[in-house]
């Protein structure tokens, strides 16, 4: 039954971004805010689709840390495919940290880039860093909220990478404070995963860093408030598993 539902998913959400996005094709010769709202409608749709197809539902914790309007800067955990579609809902006008390749994607890349989404090269070495600095501070100085991984990428549950520079630079030219965020995302959409499993994704949204503290300081801090809150949902996982387990011997 999951097999079939999970298909059934993967092919009305291939349905779903084809047709918005050609009907909304035109959409890309006007202001960026349009391109803004599709995307809305969009992430609206597949959340839709996950909790009527997969029974796959998601709650927000901690959502008073962030800011209803003006710019932000946020640090999240990522683990699913996801993680890139929910702060389209959780922000007025997320701009994404991706990967330049996404671009090139048809259409997806085209909404991508005329929305406004903050595309670093990492092949460019020291020139992708003065350009992600230069979007971010762009981005932040119109009133947006800058959504970043860490870790540059998708890890799976339970795992960690080295957290990459660019969240470090941007927090120190920005002035912001910066807004961790923890998800077991993971454990029911995994990384290029066909299957995706019913329950409740959690988005755990952690106090604030306050501005001010050195690289190596903020680091180690920005680590804390995302993995071991990350941890304790898959510990509170677990132990609901076991204690299921146990009630039914």
């Amino acid at each position: 039954m999951r097999v079939l539902r999970a298909a059934t998913f993967n092919l009305l959400f291939l349905a779903l971004t084809s047709l918005l996005g050609v009907l909304a094709l035109p959409l890309l010769l006007v202001e960026r805010r349009h391109a803004v709202r599709v995307g809305r409608i969009w992430a609206r749709g597949v959340m839709a689709l996950l909790r009527g197809i997969v029974g796959l539902r998601f709650v927000v914790t901690g959502q008073e840390h962030l800011p209803r309007q003006g710019p932000a800067l946020i640090a999240a955990k990522h683990q699913s495919a996801f993680d890139t579609v929910v702060w389209l809902l959780l922000v007025p006008d997320a701009a994404y940290v991706l990967k330049r390749e996404l671009l090139r994607v048809p259409v997806y890349g085209w909404f991508a880039r005329h929305a406004g989404m903050i595309a670093v090269d990492r092949a460019a070495g020291a020139g992708a860093m003065r350009g992600l600095i230069r979007d971010g501070e762009a981005a932040l100085a119109a009133g947006r909220q800058v959504v970043i991984f860490p870790e540059g990428t998708r890890t799976a549950p339970g795992s960690e990478r080295p957290y990459q520079p660019g969240i470090a630079a941007l927090y120190a030219r920005a002035g912001l404070a910066v807004i961790p965020v923890a998800t077991d995302s993971g454990r029911f959409w995994g990384r290029r995963a066909f299957l995706k499993h019913p329950g409740t994704i959690t988005v755990a949204i952690q106090p604030p860093i306050a501005p001010g503290l050195g690289k190596q300081a903020f680091l180690s801090a920005l680590r804390q408030r995302i993995e071991e809150p990350s941890q304790a949902l898959l510990k509170r996982f677990a132990d609901a598993v076991d204690k299921s387990g146990e009630s039914g011997t």
